[in-house]
């Protein structure tokens, strides 16, 4: 906190402030107290004078140069008390807006990849630069790692990983002639790839373009009050010139007429009205930071304040984003643990997220030691179980009939995937796995439609059977499956061209231009890829869906202070104005009237750091280990 700028310039103005009124009170000679309060308005008015004049080069009339003004005009008719605490405020103001930015942006920096992505050429395993390949190069794709351009499989089989770019939960399996895309990640097999396009027209550089073209339009976003201001400064500084030129060419006198004027400009310079935003706008971007939820600035507030629509990604936003085991059915003379203990031995050596999917479910199980692993890319797995040859593998690779026929129907009819597991040939269980809802997903749904009014909406890039049945357990009826990244950018301009202010969640790649179109747009911390991140306005670090109907209550919450706060700063103006204009007003009321309005709005806003309507969250609990929850569904 102590290395920004405006924190330590904010702090010396505070400090001197501090010394300056206790030795003004007690009679200390005058040029120790002059010598404070000179301290107080350099350290906290030097930069927003420079900023000021800066906008006067733009041909703009920036409010922070009025608040400058309006001080220095105090102190020019010995009001230094007031001018002092008119600065101190406006630099704590925005010292505490640069700290809470600055915190922020940390801590969504902490979570993107910034790591340059690179490329081993096949042959001459020479490591270049990813951004540097050409149509043609063949690259070698190790397990684990990223396919570094789109491009076709010359040799090799393994399972891919595109949850991050097409939203489907489950690795797909590639071999030689299937075509590959950047910026997924690789299983258990190695890959020869000839690149067959420019990492510059890549799907993944094509959505980092729609993400940029979609920011650039909402760069413009500005908070409300802003949007008054530079109107309202203007007409203060010719209205100041009018109460003093006016007069004094019809003869009044020049010491009473200044005063006046002075004495309007301070009443009516928009200190409450700017400080009556601002802090409860930040209160609400503390509030959520303490929750686990990185909002980027104070404009995201009011964006999420006014959002009227919702729509969701699937995969890890709704739903966990890893399969589970939801079902084990013997079809032979077997247990269920028993079918679960031998699938779980075969898959020991897989890194398949089905295989570690079974060995979490089998961890409370004696599983039996195994041996001549071997991955069969696209199928399964097969390993040697108490001398028996034990195969955990797609339906499709197995020959089934009767129970085991029926039991694959009935999971894969219900958007489930099925795993078929052998003892020599013999199909002898069916395991079940699904993307299943996140925890208290259904309740936190209901409670958005209830505060938003409208039903939120489900995309997904997935296929329409499991994608339908998410939507169906979650009381979802506008489900969109199949959509490409563009395909979900155009669901939220259509919501957007009717009218509505769209918030919309997601996590991978391919959610990053919903997130940039949209007008709140926050990522899953949770796994989210580094260009979503960076499109999002925010970042949900924990509990994605509960936490979204108590951060919207919050952002209205902050709303409405500051609505109230506005007019009551409002009225703080137009009754000394009035008073000014159509009487005499004593400077010193109208100092400590003005400035006591400042005061009570900046702690109005404030007070949702003590009293924000949002529990904080409960202290993790020990982990006690049990066993999983599986039905014979």
């Amino acid at each position: 906190m102590w290395s920004m700028s405006e924190v330590r310039w904010a702090a010396l103005s505070l400090a001197a402030f501090a010394l300056a009124v206790p030795a003004d009170l007690l009679g200390a000679p005058f040029a120790f107290v002059a010598l404070l309060y000179a301290v107080c308005y350099v350290a906290g008015g030097w930069e927003p004078l420079v900023e000021g004049v800066r906008a006067l080069g733009e041909r703009r009339l920036d409010v922070d140069l009025l608040m400058v003004v309006a001080a220095l005009a105090a102190a020019a008719i010995g009001q230094y008390l007031d001018g002092g605490l008119l600065i101190v405020i406006f630099a704590s103001s925005g010292a505490l807006e640069a700290v809470m930015t600055a915190r922020t942006e940390r801590s969504i920096h902490a979570l993107l990849d910034l790591a340059p992505q690179s490329a081993t050429l096949a042959g001459s395993e020479r490591v270049v630069r990813a951004d540097a390949l050409r149509v043609g190069d063949e690259v070698v794709v190790r397990p684990g790692e990223k396919v570094p351009a789109d491009g076709r499989v010359l040799d090799g089989e393994s399972d891919i990983d595109t949850a991050g770019l097409t939203g489907e939960p489950l690795p797909v399996p590639r071999a030689a002639g299937d075509d590959v895309h950047a910026g997924t990640v690789n299983g258990t097999g190695t890959l020869r790839v000839r690149v067959e396009r420019d990492p510059a027209d890549s799907i993944v550089a094509g959505i980092a373009a729609q993400v940029e073209q979609a920011t650039e339009t909402k760069a413009g976003r500005q908070l409300w009050i802003e949007k008054i201001e530079q109107r309202y400064s203007v007409l203060v500084v010719a209205a100041t010139v009018a109460l003093l030129a006016g007069p004094l060419l019809l003869g009044a006198e020049f010491e009473p007429t200044l005063l006046r004027a002075m004495t309007f400009m301070i009443v009516a310079s928009p200190c409450a009205v700017v400080l009556a935003t601002m802090p409860p706008l930040l209160a609400a971007i503390a509030v959520a930071g303490r929750r686990g939820v990185l909002l980027k600035d104070a404009t995201v507030v009011e964006g999420l304040a006014a959002a009227d629509s919702v729509v969701l990604d699937k995969t890890g936003t709704v739903t966990r984003g890893r399969p589970e085991v939801v079902a084990v059915e013997p079809v032979a003379d077997l247990s269920r643990d028993r079918v679960l203990a031998l699938a779980a031995a075969a898959e020991a050596g897989s890194e398949h997220v089905l295989g570690r999917a079974v060995r979490e479910a089998a961890a409370h199980l004696d599983v039996p030691r195994a041996d001549a692993f071997g991955a069969e890319p696209g199928v399964g797995v097969r390993a040697e179980v108490d001398g028996a040859e034990v195969r955990a593998v797609h339906p499709a690779a197995v020959a089934t009939d009767g129970a085991a026929a029926a039991a694959v129907a009935r999971h894969e009819s219900a958007g489930r995937t099925a795993v078929v597991v052998t003892v020599d040939g013999r199909p002898v269980g069916v395991l079940a796995l699904s993307d299943e809802l996140r925890t208290g997903a259904t309740a936190a749904i209901a409670e958005l439609t209830a505060l938003l009014g409208t039903t939120p909406t489900l995309l997904t890039g997935d296929a329409p059977t499991p994608a339908t049945r998410i939507g169906r357990e979650l009381g979802l009826d506008d489900v969109r499956a199949g959509l490409l990244p563009g395909g979900k950018a155009e669901v939220v301009a259509d919501r957007q061209a009717q009218g509505r202010r769209v918030l919309a969640v997601g996590d991978g790649i391919n959610d990053a231009p919903l997130l940039a179109t949209a007008d709140a747009g926050l990522a899953v911390g949770e796994g989210a890829g580094a260009l979503a991140v960076q499109a999002s306005d925010g970042v949900l670090l924990r509990d994605p869906l509960g936490s979204l109907p108590p951060l919207i209550a919050l952002t209205r919450r902050a709303q409405r202070i500051a609505r109230a706060n506005l007019a009551f700063a409002a009225a703080v103006i137009v009754a000394l104005v009035t008073w000014d204009l159509a009487g005499t007003l004593p400077l010193a009321v109208g100092v400590a009237a003005h400035e006591l309005s400042t005061v009570l709005v900046c702690l109005n806003g404030l007070r949702l750091l003590v009293w924000p309507g949002w529990p904080a969250p409960a202290k993790a609990a020990t982990a006690v280990p049990r066993e999983p929850a599986l039905s014979s569904r």
